[in-house]
């Protein structure tokens, strides 16, 4: 195996959706610019790449069963019981392994991972992974040194091996909930490590978040219309994003992004989206992106959909269709649309984080147990709201924004997420250590 000058990891991701993938991606300079995709034929056998794959098809049809008319919802509900994770409260003991723990662990005996670990082994260099099954994996098969990062809120047991005293899996937790969960289900507080969510290095700048600082700081300014949120918090703003960054005026429109899931489920909800804004979109008062990440479907659904709506000639200055066949330049094109995106509009998968970055989210239904944790999470940090009917959002998403609403869940999510997830993962893998911060700048 080839080893980059630079490289100080394997960064491992699956190909489950996007999440996974765009956990990883913010982690790239750690494995020397490159992401392993686990079942990758590099990295997998025939018969174990024919798994992954099987898994994947299994992943995306859940994510889109919902939307079959009378029986979708209910054959989803009664998938989604054998990933559903347990209350909270009272807290207790979750350490017994589950039955989808014990099918993990009886695929890993079949072979899950082999390949993987024996190609990677002999660099000595440690995995970071975002995918439970190759940490569990690697684990089983004594790989020395496994990082596993955990992409949401909430976590169901099968992210832990079937006996949890014998790992020495080292568990990288994007918030402190997930320590708990956790604890509950029997890892040691030695192997869990507060780091926050990895996010994208061309949203942040470097450590000292300049990047970041302009892009909120102009924001406001779009998602603040009638001077509401500035009037209660420009002081706290200036302090933090300084007063050159919150002063300047670029000429731009006021931008809403829309992203449909990994599996390209909801892409529905984004045609509704268009159609009630169409006159707003004509009439220069708002853009919209409409994300349909590497799916050439849904992109032909959104194309259709302008052409329904009579909107043609706004393409590319009223609507933009965010779509690409490579799943890097996707990730980079999607980044840069963030830097000038006023709202985002997603369910609450792994994008959930991202209100870090001073983006309020207009939370569309979740699909899936980790993603109403997800939802519970976003609206507990004041960071966004749940949508409303989506062939009304030219009323009362503008309600919210004249009210100053939008605004100010843009900046609760600045002040309480964690925004250096990113370099504090790096740290770790070249120091061994993190320190730890209150600083809504440096946490």
């Amino acid at each position: 195996m080839k080893i980059e000058s630079s490289q100080k990891a394997w960064v491992v991701a699956a190909d489950m959706g996007l999440g996974h993938q765009r956990a990883a991606y913010p982690l790239k300079d750690l494995g020397g610019g490159k992401i392993i995709t686990a079942g990758s034929p590099e990295y997998a056998s025939k018969k174990e790449a024919a798994l992954w794959t099987r898994m994947r098809h299994i992943y995306e049809g859940i994510s889109r069963i919902n939307h079959i008319p009378i029986i979708g919802g209910f054959l989803f509900g009664l998938m989604d019981r054998f990933q559903e994770i347990n209350p909270y409260y009272p807290f207790r003991d979750l350490s017994s392994p589950s039955l989808e723990v014990k099918y993990l662990a009886f695929l890993i005996k079949k072979g899950l991972g082999e390949a993987l670990v024996k190609k990677l082994a002999p660099t000595n260099l440690p995995i970071v992974t975002t995918y439970f099954a190759v940490a569990i994996a690697a684990d089983a098969k004594g790989y020395s040194q496994v990082y596993l990062l955990v992409t949401d809120t909430d976590i169901h047991r099968v992210w832990v091996p079937k006996n949890p005293a014998a790992s020495r899996i080292i568990y990288l937790s994007p918030c402190g909930h997930v320590i708990k969960r956790l604890r509950e289900y029997g890892i040691k507080d030695e192997q869990i490590i507060l780091t926050g969510f990895p996010l994208p290095k061309e949203n942040l700048g470097g450590p000292d978040l300049e990047v970041l600082k302009q892009d909120l700081a102009q924001r406001l300014n779009y998602l603040d219309p009638k001077g509401r949120f500035r009037a209660i918090h420009q002081v706290e703003v200036e302090h933090y994003l300084r007063p050159e960054n919150y002063n300047i005026q670029f000429n731009r429109t006021l931008t809403l992004t829309f992203a449909v899931g990994g599996a390209g489920a909801q892409k529905d909800i984004g045609a509704k989206i268009l159609k009630s804004l169409s006159k707003k979109i004509k009439d220069g008062e708002i853009r919209l992106n409409l994300v349909a990440g590497l799916r050439e479907d849904v992109n032909e659904y959104f194309q259709t959909a302008v052409k329904e709506n009579g909107l043609e000639e706004t393409l590319g200055w009223g609507v933009d269709i965010i779509h690409d066949l490579e799943r890097e330049k996707y990730f980079h094109h999607f980044n840069r649309v963030l830097r000038t995106t006023d709202i985002l509009w997603t369910k609450p998968s792994e994008l959930s984080f991202y209100s870090a970055l001073g983006l309020p989210i207009i939370i569309a239904p979740p699909l899936g147990s980790h993603e109403h944790c997800n939802k519970k999470w976003i609206l507990q940090h004041q960071a966004g709201f749940p949508q409303e009917k989506p062939e009304y959002c030219s009323e009362w998403l503008f309600d919210l924004l004249n009210d100053g609403r939008l605004a100010q869940a843009a900046w609760d999510g600045f002040l309480n997420g964690r925004k250096c997830g990113t370099f504090q993962i790096e740290k770790l893998l070249a120091t061994g250590t993190i320190t730890r911060d209150l600083s809504p700048l440096k946490r």
